[in-house]
């Protein structure tokens, strides 16, 4: 198993390097003598979709590397699934954004961000706010920037589970987004200084 361990470093160490060809050569000699190896299956997957020019594969398997330091097993399982489910699901989930904005909702029992937002800045307490809004109505979010801004608050005011839940789904329509790619890895920097 250690020179599986060590095979399989030195493939990620290639697909992290660019060097996807020889990180798709790595993983396939891997599943060669370990074909139900779902960490080397995924990378593979992953190293193919990059050579084809996908844009979500570095940003999948950044997320990967994330999921896989709090417990590999779970990880293999979200990022097969994710894998199985992208054919023709990023083109549905992308009308979810049409150049920056949600599309709109059915508002009946929700309120726009900026109104959420307008009451945070008069209270100064997003966390009692949200808390008393959350169980009442949802909270109905129009434009990026507001998303992200929106993540950013629950990040700070310690909600970061439904934060990375926000994000994985994001990530799922915007995989290379740089604002939501940041807001990820500070999640993920949060988790390490929390261990």
């Amino acid at each position: 198993m250690k020179i599986v361990s060590k095979a399989l470093h030195t493939a990620n160490q290639h697909f992290m390097a660019g060097r996807y060809q020889e990180a798709l050569r790595e993983y396939s000699l891997i599943l060669r003598e370990n074909p139900l190896l779902k960490e080397a299956y995924n990378g593979a997957i992953l190293s193919d979709m990059a050579m084809s020019g996908e844009s979500g594969a570095e940003a999948l398997f950044d997320y990967y590397a994330i999921l896989k330091s709090e417990d590999a097993q779970q990880a293999d399982t979200v990022i097969s699934e994710i894998l199985e489910t992208m054919d023709g699901t990023l083109e549905q989930l992308a009308g979810l954004f049409n150049e920056g904005m949600i599309q709109r909702l059915d508002y009946v029992d929700g309120i726009l961000y900026n109104e959420f937002k307008e009451l945070v800045i008069s209270e100064n307490d997003f966390k009692r706010i949200f808390e008393n809004i959350m169980f009442s109505t949802r909270v109905i979010i129009t434009e990026k920037e507001d998303f992200v801004d929106f993540l950013d608050n629950l990040i700070d005011n310690g909600y970061k589970e439904m934060a990375l839940s926000y994000l994985e789904s994001a990530l799922g329509v915007y995989p290379n987004d740089t604002q939501l790619r940041k807001l990820l890895r500070r999640l993920a920097k949060g988790k390490r200084l929390e261990n």
